[in-house]
């Protein structure tokens, strides 16, 4: 006889006080003036009678996993959920404030560090629904599909090669109360919230809020959930025709009208086992150039940078020559923190964790930090499990991004403004692939 599942949700304000910096954009200082739209803690909690997790999300920058800690801990405490069965990822909005380290050489130079009153508040907050979810659960029936939103619709895509690799997939999560209410719609989508740039001085969740703003709008009792998926090299760089809220709208309602449509097309089950795995890894760290090498390099990309900029040349291409300039400089930075013993991004993210959760017959692999869309189309390919999602900035941030060895091959700012090596992308995603197979090994038809 199979076991019911039982879901609860829980929802919370995390919007930041007037003058909490917005995170993003080196070297443009951002003490927000105000909220234009809400940023939430959203939590998902399941359960099938014999294993227990939580989902959550929030609408922030980043989180360090030493943070992720002290929710998993504190909430684990208050709920009886184990803490390796919470998972808590974030939106990665440049318009919100952060939850961990950064690297870069503004940061690096004034020593700013993320707003402690902002993130007691984020931690408090996430251990309360984490627990009311928890509390509130009750029968459930569940459903998972995907859709499809990408550049063709002028979304989003490949921010380094616009018809490069692109995850225009919309994977949606529907869980429905014994009166066949929405309880909870959780979205999964790969692509940089950066429809907001450095001029906006408001607090905003970019275009995942207006995701959340068109569920809510179709549904409104619905706590809703925004997971980002592989987009360490996913923006809307080609693709937006303004940095404006008008545009983030115009993206997150075209997403929030896919995911509506796999809702209405959806099977539920309440047959719903569950499972989860995780496991702890060091990464592959690369080896800095020496430190007057470091300096040329950015007076270098300074130039080009300053020249096009001067120039009048097209957006698209200052845009691209400023962040090479700032992934040098983040070389440059990275270099002094390791001089100095000080690189607080790598200390407070180690080990990183990758966590595996089954659901029914989907799996979804949540990795820590920004990584490449490569990465992620990899897992699913070598997923034993046809339904397979990946999740970034899960459990925890990385000291840079992972990116891939032909990105390094080539450079750019992410690979400027990274301690990581293409191999250790491949180690995420060999682990990855590990759990998956042994969730394919542990989860057995309940009798």
């Amino acid at each position: 006889m199979s076991a019911q599942l039982r879901a609860g949700s829980s929802l919370r304000d995390i919007s930041p006080r007037k003058g909490v910096s917005l995170g993003g954009y080196p070297h443009h200082p951002r003490p927000n003036t105000g909220v234009h739209d809400p940023l939430y803690a959203a939590c998902l909690y399941l359960s099938d009678g014999q294993t227990q997790l939580a989902l959550v999300t929030l609408d922030i920058i980043g989180l360090s996993k030493s943070n992720v800690q002290k929710i998993r801990e504190k909430a684990s405490k208050a709920s009886g959920i184990p803490g390796n069965h919470i998972m808590i990822s974030c939106s990665h909005s440049h318009s919100a404030p952060r939850g961990s380290s950064n690297m870069t050489m503004d940061v690096f130079e004034t020593q700013a560090a993320p707003d402690e009153v902002f993130v007691a508040k984020v931690i408090d907050s996430a251990v309360a629904i984490i627990t009311e979810a928890a509390a509130s659960a009750v029968p459930a029936e569940l459903g998972i599909e995907k859709g499809f939103c990408g550049r063709e619709q002028g979304v989003g895509g490949n921010r380094r090669d616009p018809l490069g690799p692109a995850d225009p997939e919309v994977w949606t999560i529907g869980v429905k109360d014994p009166k066949g209410n929405l309880l909870a719609v959780m979205v999964k989508y790969a692509l940089h919230p950066t429809f907001l740039h450095s001029d906006n001085f408001l607090a905003s969740a970019d275009y995942p809020g207006y995701i959340r703003s068109y569920i809510n709008s179709r549904f409104p009792e619905t706590v809703f959930l925004f997971a980002q998926g592989t987009s360490g090299n996913q923006s809307p760089r080609y693709f937006r025709s303004g940095k404006t809220f008008a545009e983030a709208e115009r993206v997150g309602t075209a997403i929030g009208r896919e995911a509506e449509r796999v809702l209405q097309h959806m099977s539920f089950s309440g047959d719903v086992p569950l499972v989860v795995k995780s496991r702890e890894i060091m990464l592959d760290l690369r080896t800095f150039p020496k430190k007057e090498e470091a300096e040329a390099r950015v007076e270098e990309a300074r130039k080009v940078w300053h020249t096009l900029r001067d120039s009048g040349a097209p957006e698209p291409d200052v845009w691209n020559a400023e962040l090479l300039f700032l992934g040098a400089e983040d070389t440059l930075s990275m270099l002094l923190l390791h001089e100095k013993g000080e690189l607080t991004a790598l200390n407070e993210n180690s080990p990183m964790e990758v966590q595996v959760l089954g659901i029914g017959d989907v799996r979804i692999a949540c990795l820590p930090g920004e990584i490449f869309v490569e990465y992620g189309i990899t897992i699913q390919y070598r997923s034993p499990f046809p339904k397979t999602f990946v999740i970034e900035l899960a459990n925890g941030a990385l000291p840079g991004y992972a990116a891939t060895e032909q990105a390094y091959a080539s450079g750019g700012y992410e690979t400027g403004a990274s301690m990581l090596t293409g191999k250790s992308g491949l180690q995420l995603v060999d682990t990855a692939v590990e759990l998956l197979f042994e969730t394919r090994r542990e989860q057995v038809p309940r009798s």
